[in-house]
């Protein structure tokens, strides 16, 4: 507790979470002795939803790095570690307490990311005697009143158009008003898949090493229930030091080939798991970066390039910052929360037990699991085209799926999480985010990986007893869902392809199917 002396101190208090540990933020540019900030490691964030181990252990290194930081231009901090912080009720006693005990007179905080938190911090506002204030966190190109602007609530809104107007408002890649090279979109470029000569020049992943084993021994402490590989070392950014340095290798190292194999699988060599991908989501999402300076950093690595760099690689990076980041921010702040209840589907099942050890003979699910199980992460074609093809394919319920992939990743909040999973990975908003479901066989994971080679079961197969569970479940799902699909023009061709097999041959993939489905924990 303070001393006497301490309860004049501090007329201010402002709260800084987990995922806003931005050093440029106006909130730092002055020093004053009357404010005080909060850091706090809170067990309602490692609770509510079970984390693999790495991201907490990365959220919380990257908090005591912040504090350090921002101490060292003289701001005053309280910082509570979760032995100290789980003393309190929930988060409203943590507040009051702090408050009362420096005599408080003005609690302020930045706008939170996540609706659960909004809702928390709202309903502390609006019960406090004392004045309560929410500023932005001046890390995202769009403003949060500005989001309606640009997305409709409960209806689709197309990504591209999207895209287009941010690229035009932010002057991104752009010749006047019209796109650098005279395309929007150079997507139809980057679907290479690596052959064996392109395994051999992967660039090794840049990797911190981070001790974080003070902070496992608090979790195991404390009780806190986390699944997935522990590691004292941590190889994520975990200050803003470290996120610039890995800026800096990917678009040095990096981003010459990254839309050429953004979509590109590999089990086949040591760095297959990173390939061209930046990883610097979590830097990101915590706002160690902004995505300005990402997407200046990339687009100056293009123009210094003298040609080494092409233009569809540097537009296919700032198309997933400027485009798809900053789309489904949208998408998940006009529509929660009803966003959170979408299961336009009806899906149901469970989420198989391979999904928590990585146990399966599908040598593509045990490939993109265990990696995302071992190192917190998978990229996002194994997210959409692997575990979120399967989960929709065999029907997972989608909370289950949302809590998984929320859970999984280093890089998961809760406003980029859901759209991405409930939204283009599991069609459960009904078609807001997707004009239709990313659903597919096994010839999509064979085309686009050397997953298939090494394979219990056989990709070519729809209804032998070794044939890949993804075509007869691909089949079984589009039948399931004739009625809402058929009239659908990017997909509608499926059905006349599956009219046109024999009857016997419908039936036995159909029922080879339904065995999976009844044998979905043993695949």
């Amino acid at each position: 507790m303070p001393s006497a002396n301490d309860l004049t101190r501090h007329h201010t208090l402002r709260l800084v979470l987990g995922d806003q540990l931005n050093p440029r933020h106006t909130w730092f540019e002055t020093v004053d002795s009357g404010i005080l900030y909060l850091v706090a490691e809170l067990r309602q964030e490692t609770d509510y939803v079970r984390h693999h181990v790495q991201k907490v252990c990365a959220f919380f290194a990257a908090m005591a790095e912040f504090v350090r930081e921002i101490r060292g231009l003289g701001h005053e901090v309280k910082y509570l570690k979760l032995d100290e912080s789980s003393k309190y009720k929930d988060l409203a006693d943590l507040f009051k307490v702090v408050c009362d005990s420096y005599a408080v007179e003005i609690f302020e905080y930045q706008a939170p990311d996540e609706y659960r938190l909004q809702q928390q911090l709202g309903n502390f506002g609006a019960a406090a005697s004392i004045e309560v204030r929410e500023c932005g966190s001046e890390h995202f190109l769009l403003r949060r009143e500005e989001l309606g602007d640009y997305i409709e609530p409960a209806r689709h809104n197309r990504m591209e158009t999207f895209y287009r107007k941010m690229r035009g408002r932010f002057d991104l890649l752009m010749d006047g008003d019209q796109p650098l090279g005279g395309k929007w979109n150079y997507d139809a470029e980057n679907r290479h898949r690596l052959q064996p000569q392109d395994l051999e020049r992967i660039p090794e992943p840049l990797l911190f090493d981070n001790d974080v084993g003070a902070i496992l021994e608090r979790l195991d402490r404390q009780g806190v229930d986390y699944f997935g590989k522990a590691a004292e070392s941590l190889f994520w950014p975990i200050t803003r030091a470290q996120g610039l340095e890995l800026l800096a290798h990917f678009c040095a190292a990096c981003l010459p080939h990254f839309g050429r194999f953004q979509d590109a699988m590999t089990s086949g060599r040591e760095h297959g798991w990173s390939l061209y991908h930046s990883r610097l989501s979590f830097a990101l999402n915590c706002k160690l970066l902004s995505p300005a300076e990402v997407i200046d950093a990339a687009i100056e690595s293009y123009r210094d390039a003298g040609g080494e760099i092409s233009l569809a690689q540097v537009e296919g990076f700032v198309r997933q910052i400027a485009g798809w980041r900053e789309y489904v921010r949208a998408v998940y702040w006009v529509n929660m929360p009803d966003y959170a209840a979408r299961n336009q589907l009806q899906a149901g099942r469970d989420l198989p037990g391979y999904f928590w050890d990585g146990r399966t003979r599908m040598n593509c699910l045990h490939h993109a699991l265990g990696q995302s199980l071992e190192h917190a992460y998978a990229h996002h074609i194994q997210r959409l085209m692997i575990t979120g093809n399967f989960c929709l394919l065999a029907g997972i319920e989608p909370e289950q799926a949302d809590a998984w992939y929320l859970g999984v990743y280093i890089d998961a909040i809760e406003w980029v999480e859901m759209p991405n999973t409930r939204g283009m990975s599991q069609f459960a908003d009904g078609g807001w985010v997707a004009t239709k479901p990313y659903s597919a066989g096994a010839n999509y994971i064979n085309k686009m990986s050397d997953y298939c080679r090494h394979c219990a079961y056989d990709y070519r197969q729809k209804s032998s007893s070794d044939a890949c569970p993804f075509n007869s479940l691909y089949w079984d799902f589009m039948i399931r869902h004739r009625g809402r699909f058929e009239a659908n023009p990017r997909i509608g061709m499926i059905y006349r392809s599956w009219d046109r097999q024999a009857g016997e041959q419908r039936e036995a993939a159909l029922a080879r199917a339904q065995w999976c489905l009844q044998h979905l924990d043993e695949l």
